[in-house]
Parts: C-alpha cells; structure tokens; sequence
C-alpha cells in the first residue's frame, strides 16, 4: 500500500499533473474532438483512500467522476488493456452501475489478490497475439453493448514480450493492432474516448518507447478520423 506521505517532494507535483493531465485529455474528448490522450497516467492501482503498485491517485476514477459531473455522462466504460488487472478501478465502482469496468490481464500477474471488475478477461502466462487479440475482441463487444457515452482506454504496453514485468508474449505489432481495433470501434461508434498510458518496464526501455510511441501515432490518426466524422454528420444532419 501507498500512503499519502512522499518518499519524496518531487512526487507531489508529477502527481498532481499527471492527473490534471488524464483531466485535460477528457475534456477534450468530451469537448468535440472525439479521442484525446494524456501522456503518463492510467494508474488503475490506487483504491478509493490508499495507492498501490506505483498509483496514487486513481485518475481513471477521477475521470470517469469528471465525466459525469462536468458533462452529464450517464454511462462510463473503463476498457483496460494492461498486463495488471485493474483492481483499484474495480474496487472503487463495484457497487456503481453507471461505470463498467472491464479489464484484460494476465492471470499470473499483480495484483496476485484480484478484485472483482464487472468484466474480467484473464489470459495464461505466455499469451501470444492471436489469444490477446480475441480477448480485446471480446472485451470491446461486451463494452460496448452497455451503450456508453464515454470510453476511458487504459492502454499499458507492459504485455509486450520483452517487458520485464509482463509474463506474456505479445508483438509490438500486437498492441497497434489492440489499439487501432479500439479507438476504430470507438470512433465507429461515436463514443468519446481517453486514452491512458498505463505500463511499460522493458530493460532496456527501447520497445517500451517504441510501443508507446505507436499508442500516441495511432490516437493522433483516430482523433483526425473522429473530426472527420463529426463533420461528414454535421453535414448529413444540416
């Protein structure tokens, strides 16, 4: 567990920014641009009143919160991709019929105590492309049948195969494809999505960069294709 006393100052403001960040991007998908991404966060460890797992503040929760007071959202769906079940995440809501959460994870993995998410998709340590990608086909046709007006993306590069915490055996071309068929559907769908960075531990980092890298390309391509429909439906409804 994570207390609230830092190990040290520094920690306070890139706490803070790093939620204020994941807030930023929500804003603006929720504010006409369709899919936006905050460069850092997706720290779905942090309970409701204590961290974990490198989580302070729980900024997927923030979010989803944000999304309904600020903007009037009814349903949220927390889609996690990451190698590390989202406990935290699904604590917080377990008993809050209008956040979903799902989460696609390896079952031999932290948290080694999982939480109970709405939706919990685990895979075998060793999981190749083909087990993930059907699990993430899976995953986004059980989201998206709750209807939602907000997608949250958790997007952890940590189950690549070189990731020293990752335990499964997924490609870099792997995650492009979890991430085109993501924010595809969600832009097919007209569902505002925020895109969190979640992990990454390669030794040495190269592919951990490089796969990020591919997530922030890939939803710069989708936030374009989302204005591109919001102004093909503008015009068809004028």
């Amino acid at each position: 567990r994570i207390g609230l006393r830092p190990w040290t100052d520094l920690l306070i403001p890139r706490t803070r920014i790093l939620v204020g960040g994941a807030l930023g991007a929500l804003r603006d998908a929720l504010g006409g641009h369709g899919v936006a991404a905050n460069m850092a966060g997706g720290t779905h460890h942090a309970h409701r009143d204590w961290g974990s797992g490198f989580c302070v503040f729980n900024d997927l929760a923030v979010c989803a919160r944000a999304a309904q007071r600020e903007f009037g959202v009814g349903k949220v769906v927390v889609l996690d991709f990451d190698v590390h079940q989202g406990d935290g995440t699904a604590t917080i809501f377990a008993n809050d019929p209008s956040v979903f959460t799902l989460s696609v994870h390896c079952e031999a993995n932290f948290p080694f105590l999982k939480a109970a998410s709405d939706v919990d998709i685990e895979l075998p340590v060793g999981a190749d492309d083909e087990q993930y990608l059907r699990a993430v086909d899976r995953a986004l046709e059980v989201g998206l049948n709750q209807q939602p007006e907000l997608v949250l993306f958790q997007a952890g590069v940590d189950p690549l195969a070189a990731d020293r915490l990752g335990r499964m055996s997924i490609s870099r071309e792997g995650l492009k494809e979890r991430n085109r068929r993501v924010l595809t559907a969600a832009v097919d769908e007209r569902v505002p999505c925020s895109v969190f960075m979640g992990g990454g531990y390669c030794d040495p980092i190269d592919p951990t960069v490089e796969a990020f890298v591919d997530l922030f390309e890939c939803a710069a391509d989708h936030h374009e294709a989302a204005q591109t429909r919001q102004t093909r439906d503008s015009r068809d409804d004028a």
